[in-house]
């Protein structure tokens, strides 16, 4: 059963989406802006399960090539190295919504990948991509008719044939993945529940038609 803090977290986050869209935009930007006030708030740099759970998003799409990769909601970066290196060929591209974040990344980088500030909701990352990977990110979306903005605006992104991966706390996962599930131009890839010291979560896969 989900903690107290969690449950309030989400429910704060559920009361911002009762805000029009781009409303909801600009006080995530402000929200995460304040988050990374110090560096690798969620100390995805050094947490061993964050570890783990970065490479079971790897090997989840192991074995095939892309030729241009999206990370949303990339924070600073951790992970889009990751996929940078497991696909060095690749154009890795991560986005965020905080300035901070993408700042500290691409100092990082050092020209592995590119980083940019991007409110997905209501931004294009530009062009079409093969990999979209979307991880820990749509509990912050809230209410139904907002998840299900933030779904139609993720299979957007992919070019035809592209794959979509989201990684979500388990059995979280099933209600923000669901629009997804039920969206007809995609084809669910595979599901892989991970239940890795008590902090279960979800990797699932989808292509589009």
């Amino acid at each position: 059963m989900r903690s107290l803090p969690d449950r309030l977290h989400r429910t704060f986050f559920r009361s911002m989406s009762l805000l029009p869209a781009s409303g909801q935009g600009r006080f995530l930007r402000h929200y995460f802006e304040w988050f990374h006030r110090t560096p690798d708030p969620w100390r995805h740099a050094v947490d061993p399960y964050e570890a783990r759970k970065y490479a079971a998003t790897l090997a989840h799409v192991e074995g095939d090539s892309y030729d241009r990769i999206l990370d949303v909601g990339c924070s600073e970066g951790t992970f889009t190295l990751l996929a940078a290196a497991a696909h060095p060929a690749a154009d890795v591209l991560g986005v965020d919504v905080s300035e901070r974040a993408v700042h500290r990344a691409a100092a990082k980088a050092r020209g592995r990948a590119r980083f940019a500030r991007l409110d997905f909701l209501n931004q294009d990352p530009g062009g079409r991509f093969d990999l979209v990977v979307c991880a820990e990110t749509l509990y912050y979306v809230g209410r139904d008719d907002r998840l299900r903005l933030a779904s139609e605006r993720l299979r957007s992104f992919l070019s035809p044939g592209g794959t979509l991966v989201l990684v979500h706390p388990w059995p979280e996962a099933r209600r923000l993945h669901r629009f997804l599930d039920g969206d007809p131009l995609l084809v669910r890839r595979d599901e892989q529940v991970e239940h890795d010291g008590g902090r279960p979560y979800a990797v699932s896969s989808y292509r589009l038609r």
